[in-house]
């Protein structure tokens, strides 16, 4: 069965971390491979992200720690990832990261591949990590050609597999596998899959991240106004569309971007016949 992995962020508040472990036991359902926890801007949701990946453990699951290394000291990062293994965790996804706003630069680290490169050098094989990549280009990035070589330096500084920024548009992803596998990229480079149930969250998250809305996606949603029961139906239909195509191509596997919530990832799967 076609392996998939869940995502979720930390959250703010005590209701909020009962809602999570409440879409946690019914996503159980899925068996993901493993699930894993956002990491803020500069380390800022630390304790949160350390704390929901501890309680993942505690459940059975496998779950992947985000790491990033932007602003961090390499002292810092060696502390962090002693820490990590004495948890239990397995996982990571080595990323740049953002600075918090108003935060100067600092920190010994410029690049991911930086972090890739450190995580191997002190603990070896001890982690199976996970990097980043962007079909459509890193919004950040100089051009398209930079940004696939900004990933394939990743990949040779040790990553073991990536995960894309998610997309609606399966050609852009197809397009980016074949150019990194031509720089000989044999790593895993599993899509992210955004489930379609809030058109306005979607579309700030987009604009800022650099994902792609193709314009009739973004039509449609804005026809519909405040109707959620036609967002959430639409966005269905679309993206079990495009996991179908990526199933039928032979992806590695899918990783769904929860945002906390059960229902839309459980509704996509069952559709797809995984669950």
């Amino acid at each position: 069965m076609l392996p998939i992995s869940l995502e979720f962020f930390p959250p703010k508040t005590a209701e909020g971390s009962e809602k999570l472990r409440a879409a946690r036991q019914q996503l159980y359902a899925l068996k993901p491979e493993f699930c894993s926890v956002t990491y803020g801007a500069g380390g800022s949701t630390h304790a949160g992200t350390f704390s929901t990946v501890g309680e993942i453990l505690a459940e059975g699951v496998d779950a992947a720690c985000h790491f990033s290394c932007i602003g961090a000291t390499r002292a810092r990062v060696r502390d962090q990832l002693a820490q990590l293994k004495t948890m239990g965790v397995k996982r990571l996804v080595a990323l740049r990261g953002d600075l918090p706003s108003g935060y100067g630069s600092g920190g010994e680290f410029q690049y991911a591949s930086e972090l890739v490169e450190f995580i191997r050098a002190e603990t070896g094989s001890s982690f199976h990590i996970e990097v980043a990549c962007y079909p459509e280009v890193h919004p950040q990035a100089k051009s398209p050609q930079s940004d696939l070589e900004a990933f394939v330096t990743k990949v040779r500084a040790g990553a073991d597999g990536a995960i894309t920024q998610y997309f609606y548009n399966a050609d852009s992803y197809f397009h980016f596998v074949e150019e990194a596998t031509r720089r000989g990229v044999t790593v895993p480079i599993v899509p992210g899959i955004m489930p379609i149930t809030n058109s306005s969250q979607l579309l700030r998250f987009s604009d800022a991240s650099g994902a792609e809305i193709p314009r009739w996606i973004r039509l449609r949603l804005q026809s519909f106004g405040d109707d959620t029961a036609s967002i959430k139906s639409f966005g269905q239909d679309v993206v079990g569309d495009l996991c179908q195509r990526l199933i039928a191509a032979g992806v590695p596997g899918l990783h769904f971007y929860t945002m906390n919530q059960a229902k839309a990832t459980l509704d996509l799967c069952e559709a797809l016949g995984r669950c």
